[in-house]
């Protein structure tokens, strides 16, 4: 007899309605105690084939209704992401793992995305100009069709909505496919904008793995995909996608570098860094997982070890989504000490009364990295700070350029000066004076470069509204007695 799950088996949710999936199915773990909480299944193209009818069955009706009247959907929207804020903050907490603070900061992101969503009609007017006597030229923003969001496991509810409001605010018709570790989040969005009074078709949400994404990449009626995961994934997706002639967007992994000065504030510094290399559970593609100390910044290594040692497991740390994941954060801290770096915090081994089951990882700091170590150079997704030292701003400048990803970089100093040159010279999208975790808040857009982001725009913000859309440009004339001129 089977034992009784936390929440249903997830459905796939097409034309409004949950429906009963027949695939093979596999577990979904909650990662704060290893407890079974659903099911997922793991559908491929005749699921998704289904999803992408649907939505070209919805698209004309939906792209011939008025921006005015597509975001008033999404008002409701936003009230009732606030309205069930505590009940999402939950579902986050138990799928993803994340402490309830970062679960309700992730809906409040939610909300605040919603809301640049209801601010497009006022940010995509069309021009119109008269370019010669008695002729119009004017330009105008069209949806693309039938588009699809593929999203991590490390945000179930904010990465979704970096493609959703957006996507069918101007015209879309969207397929959502959640990673198949979370899918609760995402049926509970759909469920929301069907509350909200979203039509049939416009939202319909997959599951599945490997399969389904390639499914995605491949079906002819999808014009555009984005992607959020892994550099090595987001490499594939994109090449995929990009071959069968559709737009794509992927956003890959990260090593973002801090680069500390000697003359930083001490406490904002530590406190700063502990934040971010340790906020939900070290899985975001913005965490701190390098530090570049430049001259003598013992003092702020001592005081960031003192700031790490109050983030505890359980209590102001999440759990790392799986045990998969905890063995090999664990297995790069262990090979770094035996080729000479330093743990001065050491997170292995963490277990939390109550819930030995789950997946912990404990914050940890470890000094004398090389550059050359695995640790140093590859994404490791978890609660773990490297320590890198060099003599000068040009060496640690060197580290963070030779770093194949280029999400993020900082630069802690009460130097004006230094800091513009740091910002000037790193290579990397988005830059911190200051700050553990820059990520810039809306209308601003959030993306990488390099090998953290394939395709041209970002994801979020005013440019996200070039992925979006298409540009349709009408020249008109009306006045038959004008001469016949080039413009004609």
């Amino acid at each position: 007899m089977e034992t009784a799950v936390k929440y249903p088996d997830v459905k796939k949710y097409i034309n409004r309605q949950l429906e009963v999936n027949v695939e093979q199915k596999i577990d979904v773990f909650s990662t704060i105690d290893g407890e079974i909480i659903s099911h997922v299944p793991l559908s491929g193209f005749a699921t998704l084939d289904k999803a992408v009818e649907a939505a070209k069955a919805a698209f004309p009706a939906w792209s011939n209704t008025t921006i005015k009247e597509r975001v008033q959907i999404f008002y409701r929207y936003r009230t009732l992401l606030a309205k069930y804020r505590e009940e999402l903050t939950e579902l986050v907490h138990i799928e993803n793992g994340k402490t309830h603070g970062e679960a309700a900061a992730e809906v409040d992101k939610s909300i605040e995305l919603t809301e640049f969503a209801c601010s497009l009609p006022q940010m995509i007017p069309g021009e119109i100009m008269e370019v010669s006597k008695g002729v119009e030229c004017r330009t105008e923003r069209l949806p693309l069709g039938v588009v699809a969001s593929i999203t991590p496991f490390n945000f179930p509810i904010m990465v979704p909505n970096w493609t959703t409001p957006n996507a069918i605010t101007l015209g879309n018709c969207l397929i959502l496919k959640p990673s198949e570790q979370v899918p609760l989040s995402a049926n509970r969005i759909a469920e929301l904008l069907k509350e909200a009074g979203l039509p049939e078709g416009v939202l319909n949400v997959v599951n599945g793995a490997q399969e389904m994404v390639e499914a995605i990449c491949d079906h002819p009626g999808i014009e555009a995909v984005s992607f959020v995961g892994s550099t090595k994934v987001a490499k594939i997706v994109y090449k995929r996608a990009t071959s069968n002639l559709k737009r794509c967007l992927a956003l890959g992994g990260a090593k973002n570098h801090l680069l500390v000065l000697p003359d930083a504030h001490l406490e904002m510094t530590a406190s700063d860094i502990a934040a971010s290399m340790s906020g939900c559970a070290g899985q975001r593609c913005m965490a701190a997982s390098a530090m570049v100390g430049v001259g003598k910044i013992d003092h702020i290594v001592e005081r960031l070890c003192e700031e790490v040692k109050q983030i505890v497991p359980g209590e102001n740390l999440g759990s790392v989504i799986s045990k998969k994941a905890k063995e090999r954060i664990e297995r790069y801290i262990s090979e770094a000490e035996a080729a000479g770096a330093k743990v001065l915090v050491d997170g292995r081994n963490t277990t939390v009364k109550g819930h030995e089951g789950g997946f912990y990882v404990g914050p940890t700091v470890i000094d004398f990295v090389k550059p050359d170590m695995a640790i140093a150079k590859e994404e490791v997704f978890g609660p773990v700070l490297s320590i890198m030292r060099t003599e000068n701003v040009d060496q640690a400048i060197q580290i963070e350029n030779n770093s194949s990803y280029g999400n993020a970089a900082a630069v802690f100093t009460q130097s004006g000066g230094l800091a513009r040159y740091v910002m000037d010279k790193v290579s990397a999208g988005l830059i911190g004076v200051n700050i553990g975790v820059p990520v810039p808040r809306e209308p601003f857009a959030f993306g990488g470069w390099n090998e953290s982001k394939f395709g041209v725009g970002d994801i979020t913000g005013k440019t996200s509204i070039d992925f979006w859309t298409q540009v349709k440009k009408t020249t008109t004339k009306w006045n038959p007695e004008a001469r016949i001129n080039w413009m004609s």
